[in-house]
């Protein structure tokens, strides 16, 4: 629906997206996330905000330039609008750019938009054709009035409790991850809608909520617990099926060795000059390397002692056994340019410029933009009035004809 709104906006169209418009009513980083990877693939994102703004705006430090980095991570490539919903000139404003829009997304609490009109009730009967997707914390059905924190989903979806020493308590991740995968899925059912109205003509609503994205991300565990019983512990850095798994200690620090099968295993007690070790019947499959992990792990970290993590990440890498030194943040976008990945982007254009994290999906033949960085709050707001203007007096004029 993206007819004339290249020459009032400041993105460039182009991508696998680029005809598509996103009404944006999300805040935080789950909807940012997802609405951030449209608009990467070209979807034009008009973000709605209310008066204060997006919350993440106020998350600091680290910030650059004033502006917060926890918002400019999920924020770039969007025309940002200021609406008070309450206002009824600004909510009339935000039913135009729906109007305008093949997707419609927000992460209000449940009901929280029925008094705008815009529940999915509504929204279903105003705008049959465009895609709503709610992103919620525990879902639409749920008797809870749990906000939708990532932190939440963390502690009641048992991620918290697998995660961390066994001695120690239960631990979050370091990152708000169930926040970015259940962003993942709102774009994923999007893209799906898209494709299905592309044959019906008809739009749906799509729901994705934090709890739901984490059971399901949680994967192994889950299934181990709905399969056979099983409650998995928290285990540190060992994995619950796989040994050896994990950081063990070299002379100067930890190396992560993974070895998920039975020749990677032998590729590794030869490196490690133990080759009899991999014909022992204590080791000799997986499920005997896990009953004996301990012993295992006693003999694995004697011959690491003879060199640095860094040598052994060379002979290890020479014979193809899976491992890699630990890295801070700085090391892994540094070790990821090293190996040719380019993580590291320029968003916006002229002096207009900041750093960001490359989008990692890539095309053959399309190509990704990040034409715009982060926009400061309202900047884009008469751009976006003047191209709902010019629409509606194209459309009338077409009707009139």
């Amino acid at each position: 629906m993206a007819n004339n709104l290249e020459q009032f906006l400041t993105t460039a169209n182009t991508g696998p997206l680029a005809d598509i418009v996103v009404a944006d009513f999300t805040r935080i980083l789950a909807g940012p996330y997802g609405t951030m990877l449209l608009a990467d693939m070209g979807a034009t994102v008009i973000k709605v905000e209310s008066p204060g703004g997006d919350d993440s705006r106020q998350w600091v430090p680290p910030a650059l330039d004033g502006m917060s980095t926890y918002y400019m991570a999920v924020n770039r490539n969007k025309q940002s609008v200021v609406l008070d919903l309450k206002d009824p000139d600004d909510l009339e404003t935000a039913y135009q750019i729906i109007d305008h829009a093949d997707v419609f997304i927000e992460n209000w609490k449940p009901g929280g938009l029925e008094k705008f009109g815009l529940d999915p009730k509504s929204v279903a009967e105003r705008w049959p054709d465009v895609i709503h997707a709610s992103i919620t914390g525990f879902g639409t059905q749920t008797r809870t009035a749990m906000p939708g924190y990532d932190l939440l989903a963390q502690a009641v979806s048992g991620m918290m409790e697998i995660t961390g020493s066994p001695e120690g308590p239960p631990q979050r991740t370091g990152v708000a991850i169930f926040d970015v995968v259940t962003g993942m899925h709102a774009t994923i059912g999007i893209l799906a809608a898209l494709q299905e109205r592309g044959k019906s003509g008809r739009g749906q609503h799509v729901e994705v909520n934090l709890l739901s994205s984490a059971l399901s991300s949680l994967a192994n565990q889950t299934s181990g617990y709905v399969a056979v019983g099983d409650v998995p512990t928290r285990q540190g850095n060992d994995h619950p099926s796989l040994f050896p798994y994990g950081p063990f200690r070299a002379a100067d620090r930890d190396l992560i060795i993974c070895c998920g099968n039975d020749s990677q295993f032998g590729k590794l007690m030869e490196q490690l000059g133990r080759p009899e070790v991999a014909d022992n019947p204590n080791y000799l499959t997986m499920r005997d390397r896990n009953a004996h992990r301990e012993s295992l792990r006693r003999i694995i970290e004697t011959e690491l002692q003879e060199a640095t993590a860094e040598v052994w990440f060379e002979k290890l890498q020479e014979v193809q056994v899976p491992c890699a030194p630990i890295l801070g943040i700085d090391g892994g976008v540094e070790f990821a340019s090293s190996i040719g990945l380019k993580p590291v982007v320029s968003a916006g254009t002229g002096k207009s410029t900041v750093p960001s994290i490359k989008n990692p999906i890539s095309f053959s033949r399309s190509e990704l933009s990040y034409d715009k960085a982060p926009p400061e709050l309202g900047a884009d707001s008469e751009n976006v009035k003047l191209w709902l203007s010019a629409s509606t007096s194209t459309d009338n004029a077409v009707t009139h004809v």
